[in-house]
């Protein structure tokens, strides 16, 4: 029986954070004074969990964190993963999210343990820009060499995600275009959601879809091209003259709510149906005292029939999750 929604959604994604340690203090996610505030499972653990998801439909894993590539183990448990089955008889579809700054030297190493595809935080192309911004010395060229890597190793399709803030970096936005078709990644841009740990969200620093798709028009004329699938969160764009391609992913001016096909599970075991969730559920709690297989896949399902309708971004009765990204898992 494959997961569903309270709302008849299909829940085929997973989203799985190893760890909430990084090796960035990004303005606009974290304070900098605060490291990992969770605990993290163990790799076999880890493998527990993830299966049970799989015994009820997921058909694509994304490993995240905080920064997945610090986590010991993490080849073991792509290997492992990559050994897995969906109850269509495939294989995961199994993707990693980092910031990029250990990649160059485990890109290759990850594709040979079973990983599909990569996606590369970088929050701007313009080497001081960025240091600004993840509070790192020489953190660019770090994420630059990694990317290159990852295309190298064949982890494809290689995307590289932008967090748009006015005044940080929406003058990087002309430069990204440019940056998806000389480096041939596919580059998405994500209006600034209210998820950092300190209070610096407002309506008014988030750069929409609508401006991104006009400013790069001006340079360089968009063609929108076809979703893949229903529940891809993505608007996705190519040149005129076909070379290269641009997503937008606008949860504050788009939301996409009602094609959502995801849910997380946190470094500690917590199941979290929404990026906004004001409540979590123990999995892991359960796990660890014992419960069987078929207790544990009820609970999944029972959690799951839950799942919010939407996220309230923007509406008097918002309230900013339990939890910020770092600590979430993207």
């Amino acid at each position: 029986m494959r997961l569903r929604d309270g709302h008849g959604r299909v829940i085929h994604d997973l989203r799985v954070s190893i760890t909430d340690r990084c090796n960035y203090k990004c303005v606009y996610c974290r304070t900098g004074e605060v490291g990992a505030q969770y605990p993290e499972l163990g790799i076999d653990e880890y493998l527990g969990l993830i299966g049970l998801f799989v015994d009820l439909g997921i058909t694509k894993v994304r490993l995240t964190g905080g920064e997945p590539l610090l986590r010991r183990g993490l080849l073991d448990l792509i290997r492992e993963l990559s050994r897995l089955r969906t109850i269509d008889g495939e294989r995961l579809d199994l993707a990693l999210t980092t910031n990029g700054h250990l990649l160059e030297d485990l890109a290759q190493r990850l594709k040979d343990a079973g990983l599909n595809r990569i996606t590369v935080s970088m929050d701007a192309v313009d080497a001081q820009v960025f240091e600004r911004i993840t509070r790192v010395p020489g953190s660019f060229e770090n994420v630059l060499r990694g990317i290159r890597a990852a295309r190298e190793a064949g982890l494809s399709p290689l995307k590289v995600n932008c967090v748009l803030m006015r005044g940080f970096n929406d003058d990087q936005v002309e430069g990204f275009a440019r940056f998806a078709r000389d480096e041939n990644v596919v580059v998405r841009f994500i209006e600034f959601m209210p998820l950092e740990e300190g209070r610096l969200w407002t309506p008014e620093i988030v750069v929409t879809l609508r401006e991104i798709v006009e400013r790069i028009g001006r340079v360089m004329p968009l063609v929108d091209l076809d979703p893949r699938e229903v529940s891809e969160t993505a608007r996705r764009y190519t040149f005129a003259d076909g070379v290269g391609e641009i997503g937008i992913i606008a949860p504050v001016s788009q939301p996409f709510c009602g094609a959502c096909s995801r849910v997380r599970l946190t470094s500690d075991g917590k199941i979290r149906t929404c990026l906004f969730s004001q409540v979590e559920h123990d999995l892991y709690g359960r796990f660890r005292a014992g419960a069987g297989r078929d207790e544990l896949r009820e609970y999944i399902h029972r959690t799951v029939q839950g799942k919010e309708a939407r996220h309230h971004i923007g509406e008097p009765e918002f309230l900013k999750p339990s939890r910020s990204m770092v600590h979430i898992g993207g």
